[in-house]
């Protein structure tokens, strides 16, 4: 495409001298290649900008030199004037070739802190959150493994119980950086159909019925709210991340209540929870990767649960956000684009 600009800049310079040639000297047309020759070496690569300078130089030659319509140059002078032409094309492209390395090398620098950033955060914040269950574990399994006889039935009960949980705890963690390493490397790709929203949440709250058990839940969804077209699957994870993010972060017997509501062409989902919500700085930045508010330090968790939440959503045209209530708490939102759903085939009634 550059050498296909250079030939079209050449030729819209030529019309343009033309015009001129009748009240303007041939070095003031000449100016007009200059021209040409200096965005083209700005835009394009140093291929693309000698060709321009070339073209010009052999189109000026030919068409504006005396004598006209031939490559013969009577005037030295002119000599000079290619010469400058094809200096600049050299001179501005390799600027411009100098800079653009330069910039890569300060995307690659940039690029590299980031994911030594990332590495550093996510390497602490696994050392940090997960050596409370691995302790857990250890102790629990060791004294299972060294005072199994001394040990009544119900404390070996209980010490499995809570090995079986910290576990538990320990491989969700772990699928959710492994679940976030896919979704930002596009990996994941969506298999949508037409789903209901009431369908999907209940579908959730049934798997999480147990870590829900110690809160008040509210579930409010209209009755003529359409179908979305989502992977199910996906956005099942991304509901089930903001209900266990407020199951995690607020006091027992609090409220959480799950909404859907249709708001012009986007269909919006809230999980509102009334706990200690979440400082006015970190309203903006709770989806972040590896980021827990202050009032959430309590918790556990390697801080990937509303970013999973929000990759999901944006994998599906939404958008993610919070928004601090009025009464106290947070409210965690998600919206889908909504389509046109297919209409329902028409029953054939049989023939008498």
């Amino acid at each position: 495409m550059g050498y296909v600009w250079a030939g079209a800049a050449t030729l819209a310079c030529s019309l343009i001298g033309w015009a001129m040639a009748s009240r303007f000297d041939p070095v003031n047309i000449a100016m007009v290649y200059l021209l040409a020759v200096v965005v083209m070496a700005l835009r394009w690569s140093r291929g693309p900008a000698i060709a321009t300078s070339v073209l010009s130089i052999v189109a000026f030659n030919f068409l504006f030199i005396p004598p006209r319509l031939s490559f013969a140059v009577s005037d030295v002078q002119y000599l000079l004037t290619f010469a400058i032409m094809l200096a600049v094309a050299l001179v501005i492209s390799g600027l411009r070739a100098s800079v653009r390395r330069q910039a890569d090398a300060q995307a690659a620098l940039a690029l590299e802190a980031e994911t030594e950033r990332v590495r550093s955060t996510l390497l602490a914040s696994i050392s940090h959150d997960l050596r409370t269950p691995l302790s857990v574990i250890t102790g629990a399994s060791s004294s299972l493994a060294e005072k199994w006889d001394a040990l009544p039935e119900a404390t070996r009960r209980e010490l499995a119980a809570s090995v079986f949980q910290q576990a538990r705890e320990l491989s969700e963690q772990v699928a959710k950086v492994l679940q976030m390493t896919r979704l930002e490397t596009g990996a994941i790709a969506l298999a949508r159909d037409w789903d209901s929203i009431p369908e999907i949440a209940g579908s959730v709250l049934a798997r999480l019925e147990d870590r829900l058990s110690r809160h008040r839940v509210m579930v409010e969804f209209p009755e003529d709210l359409p179908l979305v077209r989502v992977d199910a699957a996906l956005l099942e994870q991304a509901l089930g991340n903001l209900l266990e993010n407020a199951a995690r972060y607020t006091p027992p017997g609090t409220l959480i209540r799950v909404r859907g509501t249709r708001q012009g062409e986007e269909l919006v989902v809230s999980v509102e929870d009334y706990g200690p919500g979440i400082a006015p700085g970190d309203v903006d930045r709770v989806f972040a990767k590896f980021h827990r508010g202050a009032a959430e330090g309590a918790g556990g968790g390697v801080g990937l649960g509303l970013s999973i939440c929000r990759a999901i959503v944006q994998l599906h045209g939404g958008r993610a956000w919070a928004e601090q209530l009025a009464g106290g708490g947070t409210a965690f939102r998600f919206s889908l684009p909504l389509e046109k759903a297919p209409e329902m085939p028409v029953e054939v009634q049989p023939a008498n």
